[in-house]
């Protein structure tokens, strides 16, 4: 019973929130392709520049692992001969947010390798290059830790090391659909999981080093393979896998 009324809590706590601040902007994925105004394509293996896209990821992003379908955007993980491929998506230039409530609501795709992830970049990482530029990791899931969320956060401070972070269970996230969420205010950020609060960041010292989350970021979605983090392993078996998004929305 206690357990009941300490989620009903905080379900109010976070609605009246939610309440307080406007919806600024929302992607439903309710055309037949990707709105190209608002995002942007990430292509290959991310050499020569940033081979493996920094992780050793073994996927190849193209602009065919995804598609519009019921209003959801499912993006596929595909073993093609002996190649992965997969899709990611950025706002980078076109939807950048500061601070302000950011969800998206998905379904996550299951299996040893798999790594589908929501999260954002600062806008200037052209200018000041990543870790200085921050990152917010929303939603981290690897296949190979059955019923875990890694919320994260990279800054200079860090070296970028994954060092601001937690790791939460929930016996139940492969099912169905879940909400995925930050409450970001200039002085700390905070991480949901549906109605469950999991992490708050609020360093004493707020720098550029230790708080570069004071400037717009970017949003990213996509679903990588292998790598550092997801792998090294991929069980090819459980090949293709669907990472569905129902929506994305930013209140403020």
């Amino acid at each position: 019973m206690k357990k009941i009324i300490a989620l009903l809590i905080m379900s109010n706590f976070c609605w009246a929130q939610q309440a307080e601040r406007k919806l600024v902007w929302e992607e439903n994925f309710n055309k037949k392709t990707l709105n190209e105004s608002v995002w942007n394509y990430e292509l290959g293996d991310g050499c020569p520049n940033l081979c493996g896209w920094g992780n050793n990821e073994r996927q190849i992003y193209t602009q065919n692992n995804h598609q519009i379908k019921k209003g959801d955007l499912i993006i596929e993980a595909r073993k093609e001969g002996d190649k992965y491929t997969s899709t990611k998506i950025t706002t980078k230039g076109k939807k950048e947010f500061l601070y302000g409530r950011i969800e998206a609501r998905a379904k996550l795709p299951i299996g040893q390798g798999l790594w589908p992830a929501f999260w954002m970049l600062g806008a200037n990482i052209d200018e000041v290059k990543w870790p200085k530029t921050g990152e917010i990791d929303i939603l981290e899931y690897i296949g190979k830790e059955p019923h875990m969320v890694y919320t994260t956060l990279h800054t200079q401070d860090s070296h970028g090391n994954s060092i601001n972070t937690k790791k939460t269970k929930f016996d139940n996230i492969e099912e169905g659909y879940h909400v995925y969420a930050i409450e970001w205010t200039k002085d700390k950020i905070e991480f949901f999981v549906d109605t469950t609060l999991v992490y708050t960041f609020n360093p004493e010292v707020k720098n550029d080093d230790t708080w570069p989350f004071d400037k717009p970021f970017y949003i990213i979605v996509n679903l990588a393979i292998g790598g550092n983090f997801g792998g090294p392993e991929v069980d090819d078996k459980v090949l293709p896998q669907k990472y569905n998004i129902d929506y994305i929305r930013v209140y403020q």
